[in-house]
């Protein structure tokens, strides 16, 4: 250890030694890592100025959506608009079948919903942390912001600001980076390593129409994309499953963009609703198939015509709003985001490894690299999977 640096890991009983490592992140992708390591004898120091695995508590809307139901690594890999090809290597070394083990061997149950996501029994994210951070205790946790990370004979020296002020400075044989995709780069400066600068991906967007907040919409296609999903109507535009994967695949689009969906791509003959209630206001006949309140604003100067009333143009010019709804996206609705995309370029990085092409012994996993998934469990499948091909190498590297 080089002189003036600080010892990290004084456990009181430490296993026997098999390396010193540094994870710099206490997320979903850096605990695991320190799971996988100590589990093979490795003394493990994690920095993170916050809590460890607080960012896994709203995940699922606080249920955890642990991973997806999709066993084929390369259909898993599809669900990743960045990363894709990238991810064959990894998924193919610890897949979903991995994560449903991995989570038996920390005692949590799972079960798979209709669609796929996969939750633990408990429903709980808060059990899932508990679980985890229980198997981990022997790790050190240093609630100091790292700020820079230097090349030092033997290994690599970190540079980190304690919450009082000052500097302090660490050795380390291996260092694993696993910040996510929302924090500062700037530490990594110093080592030339390429980042694509992250945008909001998974993310509400902000429109140029304003139609009644709170309504839900089941099953619209976006024509864009031929993809269905529900969708939600904002204060500030659009929102929802459908939203979310459009937000990911155009995380990258320059606004002003459109789009079109088709809000009710089912069997729907309206001038035979209007015949058979030509008594109805227009409004009352569309709500047949549309909460009231939409009927109203989707229908503006006709909501209150009685049906009998409506002649051919009039009908054709609502079913194509019905099945042509346009809106132009503006921009995205800030600090809705639970994802970026953007990060560690990917060619910086060996998939087999997870270790820096530049540098041997310095791992990138998690968030931090320019992957992104879809809703649906895929970004922890991302924390899981590479965590564990990372501490696979580091296993193999002494």
């Amino acid at each position: 250890m080089e002189q003036g640096f600080k010892k990290a890991i004084p456990h009181p009983n430490p296993p026997r030694r098999r390396g010193n490592v540094a994870i710099i992140g206490g997320g979903a992708a850096g605990c695991l890592c320190a799971y996988f390591l100590i589990k093979a004898g490795y003394e493990v120091t994690v920095f993170d100025k916050g809590s460890p695995l607080a960012t896994l508590l709203p995940t699922g809307g606080g249920r955890c959506n642990l991973a997806h139901a999709e066993y084929d690594f390369k259909e898993l890999a599809k669900n990743y608009p960045r990363g894709e090809k990238f991810l064959y290597s990894v998924f193919s070394r610890f897949s979903t079948y991995d994560t449903i083990a991995l989570f038996e061997e920390l005692e949590i149950k799972t079960y798979t919903q209709e669609n796929g996501r996969i939750f633990p029994t408990s429903n709980s994210a808060k059990e899932v942390r508990e679980k985890i951070l229980e198997r981990i205790k022997k790790t050190e946790f240093v609630k100091e912001k790292v700020t820079a990370i230097e090349v030092v004979e033997g290994g690599y020296k970190i540079i980190s600001s304690p919450s009082s002020g000052g500097k302090n400075s660490y050795f380390f044989s291996h260092v694993v980076v696993a910040t996510g995709g929302k924090s500062s780069f700037d530490f990594l400066r110093k080592l030339n390593i390429k980042i694509i600068p992250p945008v909001p991906s998974l993310v509400g967007l902000n429109c140029d129409i304003k139609m009644p907040a709170g309504i839900v919409l089941k099953n619209v296609l976006s024509k864009d994309l031929n993809i269905k999903d529900d969708i939600l109507f904002t204060h500030f535009g659009v929102s929802g499953p459908l939203i979310y994967t459009i937000s990911s695949i155009k995380a990258r689009e320059k606004f002003p963009y459109k789009l079109s969906f088709d809000l009710y791509s089912f069997e729907f003959e309206l001038q035979k609703l209007l015949n058979l209630y030509p008594h109805k206001d227009f409004k009352n006949i569309l709500s047949e198939i549309f909460p009231l309140n939409f009927a109203k604003a989707i229908l503006g100067e006709f909501a209150e015509i009685k049906a009998c009333k409506i002649d051919g143009r009039t009908r054709d010019y609502i079913l194509n709003k019905v099945h042509n709804f346009e809106l132009t996206v503006t921009g995205t609705n800030k600090g809705e985001e639970t994802v970026s995309a953007g990060g560690v370029d990917l060619s910086e990085i060996n998939p087999k490894t997870m270790d820096a092409k530049k540098y041997p012994n310095l791992y990138f996993i998690g968030e931090v690299l320019d992957i992104d998934g879809f809703c649906g469990g895929f970004n922890l499948q991302n924390a899981w999977s590479t965590a564990f091909v990372a501490a696979e190498n580091i296993k193999l590297s002494n």
